[in-house]
């Protein structure tokens, strides 16, 4: 059975010793990126690189607890598929797609279990969910008071890095499951980073030819349990639901439940839900935004989303990642997700040749780490002081500038010194 929700994978991670409490105020404008630099260049249990996850129980200017680097090893993305190994869930794709086409009434009986599982991986329709515990409308809403991440010195605001962003395709009513970042412009309105080649752009853009002063419903999910949450960055085919392979994932389906304010489905167990529109005539300066490549996208326009409603959880835990110059937290999520569908990549691409990941303690890429000793686990570990001391001074330079400007980088010296005291 799948994680019920992101606080039972939580609870998952703290129990295997993947997860470390950070109980001192940081501020989620430029340090709690600087936290997670000196905790990701750590050696995380057994010496494994990429760190610990971290929960942050009090960001500075928010009453929410902020999640980041859950995902941020290759043994924490085996725990968020419930696996020892990432190869046993491309086995089970390998498995369905095996299947051949029945030459007779005893083959046709043979199918009949696998075509009842994945008949059992469709989403279900729930009147009410926990996500709906509390309910901002109107002028109550403030995007405000979840702690939401200024990354780099040069980015043009805060933006949120983990959403699910879920539209309609306007012709056909299908749902499309996206995660595009969002720029934060004020209490109610945000960036929605809908890039050329996105779903979402698509929608978009079918949209507005049929009516182009009109707008488009979307809603956006933040923190449901793991399989759901990866269900924005798979490659799936585009005719596959997001959410009915997130069902695969996670051996039992998702729940989804309507929202308040227009007529699409959320994943009943999300942390936060922001509801709201998308004008089709309307573009703001979106960016500059520090990339993975280590460079900052530059600015450009893009479209608006205007919030109308939030819903949450009681005490909802706020789910974040950092964006930046590898190796990050998505290197491990891109690796998993590349174990997880090489079948699926080998039918179209033959010469695709399997590559293991780097030996248990190697750095990624070894130019760009900090320290390979750090991430091989021979420097002793850091107490809550030493990661959390003087991060916010840690950008008082920005190396920027030009056309493509560089996202600042740690120091090395201060950090092997902050680590090392």
């Amino acid at each position: 059975m799948g994680y019920a929700d992101l606080r039972e994978f939580v609870r998952r991670l703290e129990k295997e010793g993947e997860l470390r409490r950070v109980k001192a105020e940081v501020d989620p404008v430029l340090e709690v990126t600087e936290v997670v630099q000196r905790a990701q260049a750590m050696a995380g249990p057994n010496g494994s690189p990429g760190g610990m996850a971290l929960l942050f129980e009090k960001p500075k200017g928010s009453r929410y607890p902020l999640l980041i680097n859950a995902f941020g090893s290759v043994r924490r993305m085996e725990l968020a598929f419930e696996v020892e190994e990432l190869d046993e869930v491309a086995a089970r794709i390998r498995g369905f797609l095996d299947m051949q086409t029945p030459q007779g009434l005893f083959d046709k009986l043979k199918m009949l279990p696998k075509l009842a599982e994945l008949g059992s991986f469709m989403p279900k329709n729930v009147k009410d969910g926990p996500c709906k515990e509390v309910v901002h409308q109107g002028n109550d809403v403030n995007l405000f008071d979840f702690p939401i991440l200024k990354c780099w010195p040069q980015d043009g605001g805060r933006f949120i890095t983990f959403p699910l962003v879920f539209t309609r395709n306007p012709e056909t009513g299908k749902r499309n499951v996206g995660m595009y970042r969002m720029q934060i412009y004020d209490e109610r309105t945000t960036g929605m980073h809908w890039q050329t080649q996105k779903h979402g752009a698509e929608h978009f853009r079918r949209a507005r030819a049929k009516n182009p002063e009109g707008r488009i419903p979307v809603s956006v999910a933040i923190g449901a349990d793991p399989a759901t949450t990866l269900g924005g960055i798979l490659p799936i085919p585009p005719d596959l639901d997001e959410m009915m392979f997130s069902g695969f994932l996670r051996r039992e389906p998702v729940e989804l439940v309507k929202c308040e304010t227009n007529d699409l489905e959320v994943p009943a167990n999300a942390e936060i839900v922001l509801e709201g529109y998308v004008n089709l005539n309307e573009m703001r300066t979106e960016g500059p935004f520090g990339d993975h490549t280590g460079f900052y996208s530059l600015e450009g326009e893009y479209p608006v989303f205007h919030v109308e409603c939030v819903t949450h959880r009681k005490d909802p835990i706020y789910l974040a990642t950092v964006v930046g110059r590898p190796p990050q937290e998505d290197f491990y999520m891109g690796y998993a997700i590349e174990r997880v569908f090489l079948p699926l990549m080998k039918l179209t691409h033959a010469e695709i040749v399997d590559v293991s990941m780097p030996a248990e303690g190697d750095c990624p890429q070894p130019d760009d780490c900090v320290d390979s000793k750090i991430v091989s686990g021979t420097r002793a570990k850091s107490d809550e002081r030493d990661l959390v001391a003087g991060a916010s001074d840690v950008y008082e330079s920005d190396p920027g500038g030009g056309p493509r400007r560089e996202c600042a980088r740690l120091s090395r010296g201060g950090v092997e010194g902050t680590l090392r005291d």
